[in-house]
């Protein structure tokens, strides 16, 4: 049973509609980046090749390189934290949450590179796939297990709290060993 807060309202379902508001907000602005037509007097072909793209930002010098390399992994990134945020669990396996997430960015990402095909000046790479989901990984890997811990924690502190003013104001609970039922 979840504990209501002073204003009225749960902590879980307020933190999953900020999250919920902040993951809308944020990809009405990746889609307005990454899909709106550019008027450019050529296109290049599609790069269907893995990293063929980032040797081509690496041939590019170590600034432009850190750049390009760093606006793919930062396009996606918060969605690493604000997908967890928006499920709103506390008690969930690491593994099972980072597998998750990063699923979801992939297909995120697959989306825009596929609605890419249809807007004119916009090319399909399959690198921004690849540098979109890791950044959805590092940007979870990052933040969300430690924020996780730190809740945690705070609702720990919080129920021992609750349970120490129990105690003293009523008493132990009694307990009742475990009785087989009869046929």
């Amino acid at each position: 049973m979840q504990r209501q807060g002073s204003g009225g309202g749960s902590a879980v379902i307020r933190v999953r509609v900020a999250g919920g508001v902040l993951l809308a907000a944020h990809l009405m602005l990746v889609v307005w980046i990454t899909l709106r037509p550019l008027d450019v007097p050529w296109v290049s072909p599609a790069n269907l090749h893995p990293f063929a793209g980032i040797r081509a930002d690496l041939a590019l010098g170590p600034r432009e390189a850190v750049r390009r390399i760093g606006e793919g992994l930062g396009l996606l990134a918060p969605l690493g934290v604000l997908l967890p945020m928006v499920a709103g669990r506390l008690a969930v396996s690491p593994l099972a949450s980072l597998t998750r997430t990063v699923a979801a960015g992939a297909l995120i990402s697959l989306g825009i590179e596929l609605l890419q095909t249809g807007v004119p000046g916009q090319v399909v790479d399959v690198d921004s796939l690849l540098l979109n989901t890791v950044g959805v990984a590092l940007a979870h890997l990052a933040i969300v297990p430690a924020g996780r811990a730190r809740l945690r924690r705070r609702a720990e502190t919080r129920r021992r709290a609750a349970l120490g003013r129990e105690e003293l104001s009523q008493g132990l609970t009694p307990t009742i060993p475990r009785v087989g039922i009869a046929p």
